[in-house]
């Protein structure tokens, strides 16, 4: 079988004809070059070529054959000297940015070929244009670009133009040039779709007839660079976007079941706004719709829908676009929605202390667009946070006590976002600060107010998270509730981390409340007795020594109370009636036994409601098991 000829096998037999023929024939093109490297001009005009390939398209060039100059048009071969072998390696340490640093570009020299060629060898160097941000390149200060088949300096205007173009790029992926599809792909229809949005409020552009006409347009929008689509354009307005672009226009989304992989799973691909839209309806069509009371029994959804649209909105927006991984939306029934996407939080947006006093994760609530371009247009079609309030948002749902203390989970390269059902000051934080209320009216000469049991609630839930790694949205005093938060630390209910910083403080809630467990005062009663219990036993004298130390003096401690405390503590609502009853029931038969065991004692005056104390007096009698 014949072995098919590559591009430059065909070009070395044509050079080879010409060569024969003494005929001069067009070899050379824009992304071909030949070169003789006997002197150093020749060497000076081979780095102007590297230069000029790295600056625009790449290229290749064939070393060891010239054209003849003079009378005797044609091509000479010269052949390749082995001698220069080293020194052609080190090619890629003759350019300099435009500050005449030296640039790191070895990765953009494949391995060059020696081939036969004649009655000797050549070598072909093969040379990849640099990316878009890393532009240009410079030999012996001047910058090089290649037009038609000649080496040309770069013009001082065009470029300021790139240095312009670039500093965009550096703070814009989505103005990634997508090289391997022509304009066509975008479609005049989805473009005029994008125009009309522009103009609803007043009109700033006219419809385009079609892509000739719309070219300025583009152009000026970023969806077109050096005619060619940008990955924003493809995002808005392409055809077939999915076959170009895969992950990066596909979000995966599923509800979770305990008893499937995936109870119900849908994979989207497309432009950025369907995407946008048919994530929302799934969201919407999966979670639970509820009827108030108030308003005569309108529809509330387990989640506030503004919300919702806006973090859908913004993992799109603000993802990663180098990534080729796509975005996950997961809902796990009556618990919470996570929106998996690819990136990470940038590392002044960060707080991570480690130390004795607490463990402190937090993510500071400032505005930092990956993708401005797009984040911009799509507050044309209101899909993004017009009102600026991001990560606040969050923040603003969970002090309206709409949502539970959302946290994210960051990864080497991807954010996972929680949003959890629920309400940050909800039943467990109710019956949390009711077993404190004694200390909490000590300290504060009167009962908290709502608002201040929500911020509270918030800051104790955010330490909760930081002990497993999460990171949850740090509430300064200047985001949000300014007043309450200076009012709970005059009160001694919070107060700055030691290692906080000045501008963005970390507020970390009193110690007392904070605190895990009680098993030194407890094994300081009872001593090695207590060791020999098993965990729920533990776990029901902890409390009652809570309830009696910290809790209101009139609040009675019972089986009921304590079994409904314990259960609330592990499951924020009864969804299950019989399992709350069978716990309750466990509780009192463990009320029985510790009581049995001289554990716990009524108080002398519980005559109608049994109210039961730790045994102080307990005489090391192992009377239980």
């Amino acid at each position: 079988m014949l072995k098919k000829m590559n591009d430059i096998d065909k070009v070395l037999q044509k050079t080879d004809s010409s060569i024969q023929n003494q005929v001069l024939e067009d070899i050379e093109t824009e992304r071909l070059e030949l070169k003789d490297l006997s002197t150093k001009e020749d060497w000076d005009e081979l780095y102007k070529t590297v230069c000029a390939f790295l600056n625009t398209n790449g290229g290749r060039i064939i070393i060891g054959i010239r054209e003849n100059t003079g009378k005797n048009k044609g091509y000479k071969f010269t052949g390749f000297n082995y001698n220069n072998e080293n020194k052609l390696k080190e090619t890629h340490k003759q350019f300099t940015d435009k500050n005449d640093k030296a640039l790191e570009i070895s990765h953009y020299f494949p391995t060059a070929e020696m081939k036969d060629f004649r009655e000797g060898k050549i070598v072909v160097m093969y040379v990849i244009q640099l990316p878009e941000d890393e532009k240009f390149a410079y030999f012996k200060g001047k910058a090089y670009k290649r037009k038609l088949t000649g080496d040309h300096e770069i013009s001082p205007k065009e470029i300021e133009a790139h240095e312009e173009l670039k500093e965009e790029l550096l703070q814009s992926q989505e103005l990634e040039v997508i090289k391997s599809v022509a304009l066509e792909i975008l479609n005049i229809d989805t473009l005029n779709q994008y125009i009309l949005k522009l103009n609803q409020h007043k009109k700033i552009e006219t419809l385009k007839a079609d892509l000739e006409n719309a070219l300025s347009f583009l152009v000026r929008k970023r969806f077109v660079i050096e005619n060619k689509p940008t990955l924003l354009g493809m995002l808005v307005c392409a055809d077939y976007v999915e076959d170009y672009l895969m992950g990066r226009c596909e979000v995966d989304c599923y509800v979770k079941s305990e008893i499937t992989v995936a109870q119900n799973k849908q994979i989207l691909r497309g432009n950025i706004v369907s995407l946008i839209e048919e994530s929302t309806a799934f969201v919407y069509k999966n979670i639970q719709i509820g009827v108030s009371r108030e308003n005569g029994g309108r529809a509330i959804p387990e989640y506030p829908r503004e919300l919702i649209e806006e973090h859908i909105n913004n993992a799109l927006a603000h993802r990663d676009y180098k990534s080729n991984r796509f975005i996950i939306i997961e809902i796990t029934p009556n618990k919470n929605i996570m929106i998996q996407n690819p990136g990470s939080f940038r590392q002044k947006q960060r707080l991570y202390i480690d130390n004795e006093v607490s463990k402190v994760r937090r993510v500071i609530p400032i505005q930092y667009a990956r993708n401005p371009r797009l984040t911009d247009l799509l507050k044309s079609f209101d899909y993004w946070e017009g009102k600026g309030k991001g990560l606040a948002s969050l923040t603003n749902a969970c002090l309206d006590n709409q949502i539970d203390v959302p946290y994210y989970i960051l990864g080497l390269d991807e954010v996972k976002l929680f949003i959890p059902k629920g309400k940050v000051y909800d039943e467990k934080m109710e019956l949390h600060l009711k077993s404190f209320e004694f200390y909490l009216n000590q300290k504060n000469g009167q009962e908290l107010n709502e608002e201040e049991r929500i911020v509270l609630s918030y800051f104790y839930k955010c330490e909760k998270h930081n002990r497993l790694d999460r990171y949850t949205i740090l509430l300064t005093s200047d985001n949000n509730h300014k007043g309450t938060i200076a009012n709970l630390e005059d009160k001694g209910l919070l107060f700055k981390h030691p290692e906080s910083p000045q501008i963005y403080p970390i507020y970390l809630v009193d110690r007392v409340l904070m605190k895990n467990n009680y098993l030194s005062e407890l094994k300081e009663i009872f001593g090695d007795d207590f060791n020999d219990l098993k965990t729920e036993y533990k776990q029901v004298l902890e409390a009652i020594y809570l309830y009696k130390t910290y809790a209101n003096p009139s609040e009675v401690v019972s089986a009921n109370s304590i079994g409904h405390f314990l259960y609330i503590k592990e499951n924020p609502i009864v969804s299950n009636l019989k399992e709350y009853e069978n716990f309750k029931r466990k509780i009192r038969n463990i009320f029985n036994k510790l009581e049995k065991g001289d554990f716990i004692i009524r108080k002398d005056d519980a005559t109608k409601k049994p109210d039961f104390l730790l045994n102080k007096g307990f005489g090391r009698q192992q009377h239980l098991f």
